[in-house]
Formats: C-alpha cells, structure tokens, sequence
C-alpha cells in the first residue's frame, strides 16, 4: 500500500452537496456515484473499515483493520473519505461497520449543546446519546484534541497564553481550517460565544497540515485550529492557547461499531484501544509526517510491538 495524501476537502463538500458519497474501498473512484451499501451477506465476519480524510484518523482505522484481520475477519477498507458531514451518514446507514472517532466533536454532533467537557463525561454521554444501530465501543488514554494554535512570534507579541487573552490584541484576527469549522461549535461562532472574541475565517482544506502551518507563519492568518496530536506543533515551535472556558470538549480516541460487530470483534478493537496512549499517538503520527510511510506500514509495526497480532 503506498502512502495516501491529504486531499482536499473542499471537493468532498462539493461531492456532499450534489449528493455524492464516496464509496466504496481506499482505491476506488472518488467521484463514483452512489453511496456505500452494508455488507449483505449477513455474514458477520466481513466487516467495512472507514476513516476520515486525515492521515493519523487513517493510521487508527489500519490498527483496527489489520487487528481483525489477525482474528479472523475479512476487512474492506473504505478510507480518507472526507469530514463528519460525509462520512457520519455512512455510519448511520450501517455502510461501515467500524470507524475511529473522537469524544467530544462527535458528541456535539448527536447532542444538542452538551453541558460536559471532561474525560469520562463526555464518554458517558456519547455512549447514551448514538442513535439506534451503532454502539461506542471503550474509549483510548490517546487524545487527538481541536485546539487554536498560534505562532511563537505571534503569541510573545501580544503575550498570549489562553484563548482569552485573544481579546487584548488590536489588529484583525483570521482563523484558518477546514471550511467545516466555519459553522462548527468551536470555529469563529462559538469563539464569540464563548469568548466575546470576533475573527474572519479563511477555509484552508488540509485539516491543520503543511497549507495550514504557512498560512500562519506566512500571516495570512493569526490563529488555526491543528489537532494536538499533529507532530507540526512542536516541529514548528507553535503555541497551543489554553482553553480556560472548555470551548473545545474532551477528545478521546474512540471506536463507533455497528451491530454487525459482534462480540468478538469488539475485544479485538478494545484491547487496541487500551493500548494507544496519547504518546504512542503521537510517535504514529511522527512516522507519518516525517518519514512520509504508510498508513498500513506503521500500523502493522505498531501491533506487532504490542503483541495485537496475535
């Protein structure tokens, strides 16, 4: 399996408004009408693997996809098929069995205006808030959070340590990420909801990547949202603000299945997640980034490290 880019988002916004949904495994025609059907075989042991169009979302879906392998069970891959508003229908529908989700966007998504922010909380509540068909499997220690980020420069200028401290600065402010985040709770909206702080938006579609990390050090925007198990934080010397209000919610690590997951294959996903800490997240995340391997290559590296192949 070669490596897989980041792609942009923008034309999985356009595929969702004319109706499109990419289907179908990781090297089918992205642009093929039609949504993916569920396995009809009724066989329980074929099970769909998704993940978003992220690479460290990808990484995940391949532990758990060669993690059942390794049990017994046919896995198709239907991988980097696009944000939540593409691909959360699929798992919905029952298209795909297995996906790597985070906490607390997930909750915001089948909750509305949800009072928890921490760890246990939110987990609890996502676990009564999945509709009909589709069971949160135990969270991983791994976080993988949203987080405003800023430059250095940028943040010793107009001392900046928490997001507040966004509403001493007397210039314009921009925040760059995915167009998704411009109606999300925790883009420009829900910053002046919760912080009283107003900022422009620039849609920059690589999910917090090398266009995002320019963009900041270039100026075009002052502040992005990254996620903070991407290694281009620290390689890049940026500063992740403080969250004092809890504008971003708990983001865990966590499996979503359908009820054709049976039991077994559920303890194979859990002991996967029991094992991923934040730090073994971040070192997968590293060997993606710096050393451009596959997202299959470093998953079958990292089970095998931790004895999940059996």
């Amino acid at each position: 399996m070669t490596s897989i880019p980041r792609k942009a988002g923008a034309a999985l916004a356009a595929i969702a408004a004319t109706g499109l949904v990419l289907t179908g495994c990781a090297n089918a025609d992205p642009l093929e009408e039609g949504s993916a059907e569920p396995t009809t075989s009724g066989d329980a042991t074929s099970l769909v693997v998704g993940s978003q169009d992220y690479y460290s979302n990808e990484i995940i879906a391949e532990l758990y996809a060669q993690a059942l392998e390794a049990g017994g069970y046919t896995i198709e891959r239907d991988l980097r098929i696009g944000q939540r508003e593409v691909y959360l229908p699929e798992i919905e529908s029952g298209a795909i069995d297995v996906f790597p989700e985070y906490t607390g966007p997930l909750l915001q998504v089948w909750a509305e205006e949800p009072t928890e922010r921490l760890s246990e909380d939110v987990y609890a509540a996502l676990t009564e808030a999945a509709p009909e068909g589709i069971t949160v499997l135990d969270q991983a220690p791994a976080t993988d959070q949203d987080s405003y980020v800023v430059t250095r420069e940028f943040a010793e200028e107009h001392d900046l340590t928490t997001i507040a401290d966004l509403a001493n600065v007397d210039e314009p402010l921009t925040m760059g990420a995915n167009s998704e985040a411009e109606t999300r709770p925790n883009g420009p909206q829900g910053l002046a909801d919760t912080y009283g702080i107003e900022v422009g938006f620039t849609p920059i579609e690589d999910s917090g990547g090398p266009l995002t990390i320019r963009a900041l050090q270039d100026g075009d925007v002052q502040l992005a949202i990254v996620y903070t198990g991407d290694p281009s934080i620290a390689a890049n010397d940026l500063v992740v603000l403080e969250d004092p209000e809890g504008l971003f919610l708990a983001s865990n690590v966590v499996p979503v299945v359908s009820d054709r997951v049976d039991e077994e294959a559920q303890g194979i996903i859990d002991e996967v997640s029991a094992a991923l800490t934040s730090e073994e997240l971040l070192a997968l995340n590293g060997r993606s980034v710096d050393e451009q391997a596959p997202a299959a290559d470093i998953a079958a590296a990292w089970l095998e490290e931790q004895g999940l192949l059996g």
